[in-house]
């Protein structure tokens, strides 16, 4: 399987070969279900957090007498089922965190980079030199590319001060190295732009914990 190769002026200046044991795995739907949803648990803060009838202010005198009033019995104005009272079966504090396993982590973003491959959704650059902070000249160079616009993973093999500075202020560009990224990232992304050096460590990191 190949994808087309740029230079940094956006410019098509051949092919590349993908490496079939990164983009040419079986997709295991249920392995990219579970590290996606561990993935999104993960970044959940917990801290939502409702107020029992203990715990909600007042409500410890009993608003009127059992009987006698033509009115229902009631023990105290914070039960549930009063405004303004205490919240039943609400949501505590908790930590929603959970470990996942290296290799299946990386069984995971391989079938993710699998799929993209098969969606063609994969671009090859072959680098991003960025000579000073500028973001007109990356826009350019992703129109050139024909992915403007889109949700696009930028990942090379090291980031840049230049070329975070130059992506920062574009909406829908998720910039990370190619040994940080993640399933989520790439099924996120329309589309995922690699440079070479980023695209070698990436197989580098697979082959490691595979």
């Amino acid at each position: 399987m190949d994808t087309k190769l740029y230079n940094q002026n956006g410019e098509e200046v051949g092919k590349i070969e993908l490496p079939k044991k990164v983009f040419g795995t079986p997709v295991n739907k249920t392995l990219l279900w579970e590290a996606i949803t561990i993935i999104l648990n993960n970044q959940r803060r917990g801290t939502a957090k409702t107020k029992t009838r203990a715990e909600v202010r007042g409500g410890g005198k009993k608003p009127w007498r059992q009987k006698g009033t033509g009115l229902a019995r009631h023990g105290s104005i914070r039960s549930p089922i009063w405004r303004k009272g205490g919240v039943v079966f609400g949501p505590k504090p908790r930590d929603y965190y959970k470990k996942m396993p290296q290799q299946k982590k990386t069984r995971a973003l391989l079938s993710a980079l699998s799929v993209a491959a098969q969606e063609d959704r994969i671009r090859i650059i072959e680098d991003m030199n960025i000579e000073k902070p500028n973001t007109k000249t990356v826009n350019g160079l992703l129109k050139k590319i024909n992915i403007n616009g889109a949700k696009i993973l930028i990942s090379p093999d090291k980031i840049s001060k230049n070329l975070l500075l130059s992506v920062r202020n574009i909406p829908k560009i998720n910039l990370k190295r190619s040994i940080d990224i993640n399933c989520y990232d790439v099924l996120w992304a329309d589309y995922i732009l690699f440079t070479k050096n980023g695209l070698s460590e990436l197989e580098k990191r697979c082959g490691q914990n595979k």
